[in-house]
């Protein structure tokens, strides 16, 4: 392994890591601004590669072309669940009206969803190029190279998922599966430069306070998964709310989701306190000066902005950019979980005066 070929790797994967977190924010503005469907058709927009910026430009009876292709396709995804056994989805799905209703043109709100698909194709270019320069580690650092191609089979199946997601009209499974994958594809990304960027070295102390800390370090990360479902459920049932109770003030919505809203505010308090414990530990186990200490750090701040961007939403009548926030100060925290825990396999305990 030359050094030009860590360094071209690590540089590569780096923009890609940042170039992920510019896609999930992306894809908090899509979602909080409701423009899921500013483009009906996939993975073109209105059949086209730049989409039109006025309705004089869209063919006639457009409408009407779209939701027979919606139709058609989320009837191919029905028999498929039938034959897998999940009846009740597939109905739902043959059954949902909203999918029969043709979007109504909005230039922002295409171009919008539009701007967030680009940013996708970007970061799947990325992560095609980390696949290609990460040959360079065949031989000494397999895990690297299959690592970084199974990423972009992830990322083609994040495609076809996103697919589904625009055909079902943001069918709520999908979108929370949606999250989930593109958090995998993030983990993979962080694994990777963390790999190349530091080999396999191990911890040099495994005391049994040690690997409580790194115990409860896995513990916290999947408690954040969990706040992540649970949020985007809610997020779910905000849409519903919205729209099946369109009488109600946007500052009724939360108020009507009910329990699994109030959970996902008392899970925040959770994760408030294990992240504060964490941190204490972190502190006696580690210099102010080593990686895992900072990162202590940083993932205290992101549970506070966490909870702040929470209470404003909550508060404040969700707003659009509270929301776009919330998902990737999210995707920020289980970042930074996630390489804290890895650095906990390689950084040296210090034990103080202990």
């Amino acid at each position: 392994m030359d050094l030009l070929s860590k360094k071209r790797f690590l540089a590569t994967n780096l923009i890609t890591i940042i170039t992920l977190f510019t896609l999930i924010l992306a894809g908090g503005i899509v979602r909080s601004s409701g423009s899921g469907m500013g483009c009906p058709d996939w993975p073109k927009c209105f059949d086209q590669y730049v989409p039109p910026t006025d309705i004089t430009q869209l063919p006639a009876g457009y409408q009407l072309k779209y939701v027979t292709k919606r139709i058609a396709k989320n009837e191919h995804l029905a028999k498929t669940l039938d034959r897998l056994g999940y009846k009740k989805m597939a109905y739902r799905i043959r059954h949902d009206l909203t999918i029969q209703q043709p979007e109504v043109f909005n230039a922002i709100k295409t171009w919008t969803e539009y701007l967030n698909r680009v940013i996708g194709a970007v970061c799947g270019l990325f992560l095609v190029a980390c696949s290609f320069f990460s040959w360079a580690y065949i031989r000494s650092a397999k895990r690297i190279f299959f690592l970084s191609f199974g990423n972009v089979l992830l990322v083609v199946f994040q495609a076809w998922l996103g697919s589904l997601v625009v055909s079902t009209n943001l069918l709520s499974w999908t979108v929370t599966v949606h999250m989930l994958v593109a958090l995998l594809i993030l983990a993979i990304s962080i694994y990777t430069y963390f790999y190349a960027l530091y080999g396999c070295e191990s911890v040099d102390s495994t005391d049994r306070s040690s690997i409580f800390l790194r115990g409860l370090s896995i513990f916290v990360l999947l408690l954040t998964l969990m706040q992540v479902v649970l949020g985007t459920e809610v997020r779910e049932q905000i849409d519903f709310v919205a729209t099946t109770m369109s009488a109600l003030s946007r500052s009724e919505w939360v108020s009507k989701v009910g329990f699994n809203s109030n959970f996902h505010r008392d899970m925040a308090i959770l994760v408030l306190v294990l992240n504060s414990v964490l941190f204490v530990m972190i502190r006696r186990h580690y210099q102010p000066n080593e990686l895992a200490f900072r990162y202590g750090v940083y993932i205290l701040l992101l549970v506070f902005l966490q909870i702040l961007i929470g209470a404003v939403l909550y508060y404040l009548s969700l707003p659009p950019i509270a929301q776009a926030m919330h998902i990737l100060l999210a995707s920020l925290l289980f970042g930074a979980q996630f390489y804290l825990i890895l650095l906990m396999g390689r950084n040296k305990i210090y034990l103080g005066n202990e």
